[in-house]
C-alpha cells in the first residue's frame, strides 16, 4: 500500500520533542546528610553538606551517566518517558524521577552525583567522595501522603567500567532522615533500577543488576520490605498497564517481551524479536480486551509488521496484523486516540493513522508540500498537531494541524524556527500556554529574522506580542507593530529541576513568565524577564537579566533566581504577579543554584534548593517550607474574577471565560476546594471561529476559496447512491472550539444526497508495489478507485493466466486480491470497473522472472499520422545486448520484443494513444509509459513565464500537470478556439516553460486549407495575446504569472502531406536538439545533487500530492540548464535504489525537452 503526500519520517513519531508547559512534573525531595538534617536559624531553612568531587574528573562523570538515565516530557501530558538503559513510558503521577539528568552546568552535575554516590554515611560507612568518578542515582517517590522517598544509589568504577556497589535509602519524613535498606535486599548484592506502580504507589519493583545475576525485588508496603524472585531473563524495562496495577511487560535485553499478571511473581513469554521501546498497552475505552497488547515486530530482512495479541496466549493463531503489509521498523506510535505507522515503497514513504482504532488512513497534506520530515507534536483534545519540513525548506518547518480523525491537515503556521535538542533531535520553537485552551506562542522566521507570534484559536490566526509601554525605570519604550515587538525564547528546560525559558501554569491561568528582547527580531542580547498577567495580551518587565521562576501554591507566589552563571545569596519572592518582588536570603555564601526541587503536594509547601560554593566546594541542599510565607488561608473576599480575552474580544475559542484569581498582593494560601474557572459562556459564532477546510486556502479579504489543485466537487467512492454525504463549504470549525448558532449553519458543511457516478480513476497495484512476483508465491493486488459508488460497482480482474475472477461490488477487495501464478512470463492483468453509468479499466504487466536500476523513455508529446518517428528507451546502468525491452503500442496485448534500447514505429491511427516500454534484466523489470497525440498536422507554440513561477515549480510531474491545467484554462479566456484542440505540455527543470499546441477540428467538414487557415487565425490571436501579455493565472492568492511567448515569430503548420516540407524541417531540428543535448551531456558531466525522482505505483484516490507515479504518469525532474551524463541523468532520476533479491519494479517517467517534443 502506499498513498499520497511521501516524506522522510527521520525522527520516529512521538519522538520529537516540543518546547510546551511542564506543569504536572513532579519534582524530587529533600536529602539529608549522616540520616539527619541539621537545623537552622527558625527552623525553616535545612541546609546539609557533604564533601564534593575532585574537579577533575566531573566532566567523564557526565558524559558516562547521561547514557544511564534521561528525563524527557512525552507527547502526552500524562507521560513521562525514563530512559534508564531503554526508554520505556512511565505515568507522569507515579511520581517517579531520575536525578541523572545533566544539568546547566558539568560542575553542578558531577557535585550531585558525588553528593548522592557518597551513600548519606552512617556510623558503619563513614568514607568521603571516592577519588575516583563515583556513580549516579535513580530517585523514586511512593506513597499516596507524598512522605516517602526511596533513593537508589550506585558506584561506578571507570577502572572496571562497570558498577560495583549500591545502595538503597528510603525516607519516610520529606527527607529529613534516611534508613539504608541493603540488609534488606542482600549487604552483597547490587541492584540496577528502581520502578513504582503507577496505579499503586506503594507497590515497588527493584530489578538486581543482570551482569551479576537476574532476579527481581517486590515490595507492597511502599519499600519497607521486599521479596526476591529469580529470573530466567534479563530485564531492559517495564510498562505497568494503566489500569491493572498488577500487570507489567517486561522488554529483555534479547529483544523479547514478557507479561505478568501478579506484579513480577510469575513471567509468561510473549513475544520475540519486538522493536525497542514500540509495544503499548491497550486503553480500555478503546480496546476489547484489557490485556491486549501492541507490537512492532521485525523481522529477518528489516522491514516490520504491527501485531496485537492478548498476552495470555499470544500463539500464532490468535495474533491480529491491523494493517495489512509490512511497516517501517521504529515507526508504530500509540498516542491517546491516535495509531501512527509509517510505510516506505520505492524510496518514498507514506503515513497512515487511525483514529479510535478505526482502519488506517493516509494522512492528506495540501498537495504539494511534499514533505521532507515530519514530526508529530501533540493529540490533545482529538486533534494532531504536526510539524512538516517541506521539500524547500531547511531550518524551518511548517505547523499543520488536523482534524478530530488526524486524516486531513490545514496549514497553521509558515516556517517556524528549528533547532537541535541535547540528544539530537528536533526541537520545533512552539510552546503551549498552559491553563488556556488554544493558546500557543511561535517562532517564526521570515527573511532571515525570528519574530514570536501568539494565537489565542489553535493556530487559525496569529500575531504579534505588543511591547511593554515602560521600562523598569518607568521610561517610555517606543516600539510599535509591526515593526517592533516582543520576542520570547522558547527554550525547554534543560532538567527537570529548572524553569525554562518560558512558564506558565494551568493552576495559574492567565500568567506567562518568560525570557526575551525587544525590538525587530529574536535575540540573544538586551535579554530580559517579562510577565504576562492577562494570558499574553500586555506584558511588563520584571527582571533586566535572565532569571528562573517558579510558580509557588498555584501561582499565588512567584519565586526568581539568577541564572546559574553567577553565584547568588538570595532569592525574590513577588505576591502581586510580579509587580512587587522581595528579597529573602537563603544562604550566607554566594551559591551557585543549579535547581530548585518544588514539592508537589497540596498540603505540603516543600522546595528544596540545590547547589555549590565553587567548582571545588562540596554540595549544599537548602530544604524550605515555604508555608510560613503565607498568612492565612483565602477566603471569599481574597479572590477577584478575570475575563479572559483576546486584545478586547471577550470569546475565545468560542465562549466567553471567566476565571477566579487570587488577588495581587494578597498572602493567602489556597485550598483544596480551589476552582480556576468560574463560568465558561458559548458565544454567537463568528467566522474567526472557522478555519479553511482541506483542500482550500485562505486569501487576502479571508474567504477560502479551493487550491488550485483541488477539486471541491470530487466525492468519495464510499458514497454510494441513495445516501447522503457531507458536501463542505470550504470551511471547518476549530476543534474544541465551542461556538454555537450564528454563522455556523452558513459554514458548516452541507448534508448532501450521493450521486449515482460512473466508474474513474481506476488503479491497479500489487501490495508490494511490485512488478515482479516470484513463481508459485502469492501476489496479492490492490485494486482503488477514485470515483464512483463502491457498493454498486462490479469489479472484474482478469490476470492474464486464463483465470479472473468478479466482485459484485469494490468492498470485497479492500483487502486485496491474491494469486499465484504456475508457470513463468509476462501476464497482462486488467482491472474493470463497471456500473449502470459507465465503466473503467486499467492493466497492469506483471512479469513472474543483471538488474537495471532505471529506464526513462524519450518520445515525442505529439507527431505526425503515418510519418515514422524514433522512440528510445535509455536505461542506466548502462547495459550491451544485456537487456530485454518490450514494447506496447496502443492497446496491443503482445509486446514488440527488442534487443535494442529504440525503434521505430508509425502511428495510422489519430488520437491519442499510448507507449509502454518495459526492460528486463535478471529479476528487475522496470516501466515507463508515454501518451501521445498523433495528428495529421499541427501548430506549437514555445510559451515562457515571469520568474515567480520558478519560486513554486517542486518540478514534478503532477505540478506541471495542474499548472498546464491552469495555462490552458487561461488561454481559453483570451480565445474562442475549443478546449479540445488546445494541448499544453509543460516541460521539465527550471526555468519553467511549456509548449502549445494547437490541433485540427476533425469535426468539421471544410477541406484542410480552410481548418489551416482556422489554425493561422487563432494562432495570430494568440500570439497577440501573449504579447500583450493578456494572459495570466494565479498560482497563490495574490501572486499572478504571466505568460510570455518564447520566439516572436509564428510556428510553421506541420501535417503529413507531400508539398509541406516543415515537417521534415521539424524532425531535422528535433534530431540536432537532441545531438546538441548529447554533446552537452559528455562535455560537461555535471551532476544534479538535489534530483528526486519518485517512482512506485499510484493508487490514491483523493486529490492531493501522489507518492507515485501510474503507467500513463510522468515523473520528470531536470533542469533546463544542465544536462548531466546519462548515468548522472539516471543516477539522480529516483530515489529509488533496487537491492537483490528477488525483482523490484520501479516505474518512472522523465522528457527531455526540446521545440516540439516534451
Amino acid at each position: 500500500m502506499s498513498c499520497d503526500n511521501s516524506h522522510a519520517w527521520k525522527c520516529p513519531l512521538g519522538a520529537s520533542r516540543v518546547r510546551k508547559s511542564l506543569s504536572g512534573v513532579q519534582k524530587i525531595r529533600g536529602k539529608g546528610k549522616r540520616g539527619e538534617t541539621q537545623a537552622r536559624n527558625n527552623g525553616t531553612r535545612k541546609a546539609v553538606a557533604v564533601p564534593g568531587c575532585p574537579y577533575a574528573a566531573r566532566r567523564l562523570v557526565a558524559l558516562r551517566l547521561r547514557l544511564c538515565c534521561g528525563f524527557y516530557r512525552s507527547q502526552s501530558p500524562r507521560g513521562c518517558l525514563s530512559v534508564p538503559a531503554g526508554p520505556f513510558v512511565l505515568p507522569c503521577d507515579a511520581l517517579s524521577l531520575c536525578v541523572e539528568v545533566l544539568l546547566r552546568r558539568t560542575a553542578s552535575w558531577s557535585s550531585l552525583l558525588c553528593f548522592i554516590s557518597a551513600g548519606f554515611p552512617t556510623e558503619e560507612n563513614k568514607r568521603p567522595c571516592p577519588l575516583n568518578p563515583p556513580g549516579g542515582a535513580m530517585l523514586t517517590f511512593s506513597a499516596l501522603s507524598g512522605k516517602v522517598i526511596l533513593i537508589l544509589t550506585k558506584l561506578y568504577d571507570f577502572n572496571l567500567g562497570t558498577v560495583t556497589e549500591s545502595s538503597l535509602w528510603r525516607s519516610t519524613d520529606y527527607g529529613t532522615t534516611y534508613e539504608k535498606l541493603n540488609d534488606k535486599v542482600g549487604l552483597k548484592r547490587v541492584l540496577s533500577y528502581l520502578y513504582v506502580c503507577p496505579t499503586n504507589k506503594k507497590k515497588i519493583m527493584v530489578l538486581s543488576d543482570p551482569e551479576l545475576e537476574s532476579g527481581i525485588f517486590i515490595s507492597s508496603d511502599e519499600g519497607a520490605s521486599y521479596q526476591k524472585f529469580r529470573m530466567n531473563f534479563y530485564i531492559l524495562s517495564l510498562l505497568f498497564h494503566p489500569t491493572h496495577e498488577d500487570w507489567v511487560l517486561a522488554y529483555s535485553h534479547d529483544q523479547k517481551l514478557y507479561s505478568s499478571m501478579d506484579f513480577g511473581r510469575k513471567w509468561q513469554f510473549v513475544h520475540e524479536n519486538v522493536t525497542p521501546n514500540r509495544f503499548y498497552w491497550s486503553v480500555m475505552t478503546l480496546d476489547r480486551e484489557s490485556d491486549l497488547v501492541h507490537m512492532e515486530i521485525h523481522t529477518s530482512d528489516g522491514r516490520a509488521q504491527y501485531v496485537t495479541c492478548r498476552v495470555q496466549g499470544c500463539s500464532e493463531s490468535s495474533r491480529n496484523y491491523p494493517f495489512p503489509g509490512y511497516i517501517d521498523t521504529n515507526s508504530l506510535v500509540i498516542q491517546d486516540n491516535y495509531m501512527f505507522i509509517q510505510v516506505t515503497t520505492a524510496g518514498r514513504a507514506s503515513y497512515y493513522v487511525s483514529y479510535q482504532r478505526e482502519p488506517f488512513m493516509c494522512i492528506k497534506l495540501p498537495k504539494y508540500s511534499l514533505p521532507k520530515d515530519m514530526h508529530i507534536i501533540s493529540t490533545d483534545e482529538n486533534q494532531v498537531f504536526a510539524a512538516v519540513q517541506e521539500w524547500n525548506q531547511n531550518d524551518t518547518y511548517n505547523l499543520y494541524i488536523s482534524d478530530t480523525r488526524g486524516i486531513h491537515f490545514t496549514l497553521a503556521l509558515e516556517n517556524v524556527k528549528t533547532s537541535k535538542g541535547l540528544e539530537g533531535n528536533i526541537m520545533i520553537d512552539l510552546y503551549e500556554v498552559a491553563g488556556i485552551k488554544g493558546m500557543f506562542i511561535a517562532n517564526r522566521k521570515l527573511e532571515n529574522q525570528v519574530k514570536t507570534y501568539i494565537t489565542y484559536n489553535k493556530g487559525r490566526d496569529w500575531r504579534l506580542l505588543q511591547a511593554p509601554a515602560v521600562d523598569l525605570a518607568g521610561n517610555d519604550i517606543h516600539c510599535s507593530l509591526p515593526f517592533c515587538s516582543l520576542h520570547l525564547h522558547l527554550h525547554m528546560p534543560e532538567s527537570p529541576y529548572t524553569s525554562g525559558s518560558t512558564s506558565s501554569r494551568s493552576s495559574a491561568p492567565g500568567i506567562i513568565v518568560a525570557t526575551g528582547n525587544i525590538g525587530t527580531e529574536l535575540s540573544f542580547s538586551n535579554i530580559g524577564m517579562y510577565i504576562s498577567s492577562d494570558a499574553g495580551n500586555n506584558w511588563r518587565q520584571i527582571f533586566e537579566e535572565e532569571h528562573s521562576i517558579w510558580f509557588l501554591d498555584k501561582g499565588g507566589a512567584l519565586l526568581a533566581v539568577k541564572q546559574a552563571t553567577v553565584p547568588v545569596r538570595n532569592i525574590w519572592i513577588s505576591f502581586d504577579e510580579g509587580r512587587q518582588w522581595s528579597r529573602h536570603s537563603v544562604s550566607l555564601v554566594p551559591l551557585y543554584v543549579d535547581g530548585v526541587l518544588v514539592e508537589p503536594g497540596i498540603e505540603n509547601q516543600i522546595m528544596t534548593f540545590f547547589g555549590h560554593f565553587s567548582h571545588r566546594s562540596e554540595w549544599q541542599l537548602i530544604k524550605i517550607d515555604y508555608k510560613s510565607i503565607f498568612t492565612r488561608r483565602c477566603t471569599e473576599g481574597d479572590y477577584q474574577t478575570w475575563h479572559l480575552h483576546n486584545q478586547g474580544e471577550p470569546c475565545v475559542m468560542g465562549e466567553k471565560q471567566i476565571y477566579m484569581k487570587r488577588r495581587p498582593g494578597n498572602r493567602c494560601m489556597l485550598g483544596r476546594d480551589y476552582a480556576r474557572i468560574l463560568s465558561a459562556e458559548p458565544c454567537i459564532c463568528k467566522a474567526s471561529d472557522f478555519e479553511c477546510d482541506y483542500g482550500y486556502e485562505r486569501r487576502g479579504d479571508g474567504n477560502c476559496l479551493p487550491a488550485f489543485w483541488f477539486n471541491p466537487y470530487m466525492v468519495s467512492r464510499s458514497c454510494s447512491h441513495g445516501q447522503n454525504y457531507l458536501n463542505s463549504t470550504g470551511y471547518r470549525k476549530v476543534v474544541s472550539n465551542n461556538c454555537t448558532k450564528g454563522v455556523k449553519e452558513i459554514y458548516t458543511a452541507r448534508k448532501q444526497q450521493c450521486p449515482n457516478l460512473a466508474p474513474r480513476g481506476l488503479h491497479l497495484d500489487t501490495r508490494e508495489g511490485k512488478l515482479t512476483a516470484a513463481l508459485g508465491n502469492n501476489v496479492t493486488f490492490l485494486v482503488l478507485l477514485e470515483e464512483g459508488d463502491s457498493m454498486r460497482t462490479n469489479i472484474q480482474l482478469d490476470f492474464g493466466d486464463g483465470t479472473a475472477v468478479s466482485y459484485s461490488n469494490l468492498s470485497w477487495t479492500e483487502d486485496g486480491i491474491r494469486h499465484v501464478y504456475r508457470t513463468a512470463g509476462i501476464f497482462r492483468v486488467m482491472a474493470l470497473a463497471e456500473n449502470s453509468l459507465g465503466f473503467d479499466s486499467t492493466t497492469l504487466y506483471l512479469h513472474v522472472t543483471c538488474p537495471v536500476e532505471h529506464v526513462h523513455l524519450l518520445a515525442p508529446f505529439v507527431t505526425i499520422k503515418n510519418k515514422e518517428v524514433n522512440i528510445t528507451a535509455v536505461v542506466w546502468p548502462s547495459h550491451s545486448r544485456t537487456v530485454t525491452y518490450f514494447w506496447w503500442f496502443g492497446n496491443s496485448t503482445e509486446p514488440i520484443i527488442t534487443l535494442d534500447g529504440s525503434i521505430a514505429h508509425t502511428f495510422q491511427t489519430e488520437g491519442m494513444t499510448s507507449v509502454t516500454v518495459q526492460v528486463s534484466s535478471g529479476n528487475i523489470i522496470l516501466q515507463d509509459t508515454k501518451t501521445i497525440a498523433v495528428q495529421e498536422f499541427f501548430k506549437s507554440l514555445l510559451l515562457s513565464f515571469s520568474p515567480n513561477l520558478d519560486e513554486y515549480n517542486p518540478d514534478i510531474p503532477e505540478w506541471r500537470q495542474d499548472v498546464s491545467r491552469l495555462i490552458k484554462k487561461a488561454l481559453l479566456q483570451v480565445s474562442e478556439f475549443p478546449e479540445e484542440q488546445l494541448l499544453v505540455a509543460v516541460f521539465p527543470g527550471l526555468p519553467t516553460a511549456a509548449e502549445l499546441f494547437l490541433l485540427p477540428n476533425k469535426n468539421q467538414s471544410e477541406g484542410k486549407k480552410k481548418i489551416e487557415e482556422d489554425l493561422d487565425q487563432i494562432s495570430e490571436i494568440l500570439v497577440s495575446a501573449l504579447n500583450q501579455n493578456l494572459v495570466d493565472f494565479e498560482l497563490k492568492p495574490g501572486d499572478r504569472v504571466i505568460v510570455y511567448i518564447t520566439q516572436l515569430t509564428l510556428a510553421p503548420l506541420v501535417d503529413s502531406s507531400q508539398r509541406h516540407s516543415s515537417s521534415a524541417m521539424l524532425m531535422l531540428l528535433s534530431v540536432v536538439f537532441l545531438g546538441l543535448a548529447v554533446f552537452l551531456i559528455y562535455k560537461f558531466k555535471r551532476k544534479i545533487p538535489w534530483i528526486n525522482i519518485y517512482a512506485e505505483v499510484n493508487h490514491e484516490k483523493e486529490q492531493e500530492m501522489i507518492g507515485s507515479v501510474s503507467q500513463s504518469e510522468s515523473t520528470p525532474k531536470i533542469s533546463l540548464s544542465e544536462f548531466p551524463t546519462p548515468k548522472e541523468l539516471l543516477e539522480k532520476e529516483m530515489d529509488v535504489r533496487v537491492k537483490g533479491g528477488m525483482g523490484n519494479v520501479c516505474e518512472s517517467t522523465r522528457e527531455i525537452p526540446n521545440c516540439t517534443s516534451v
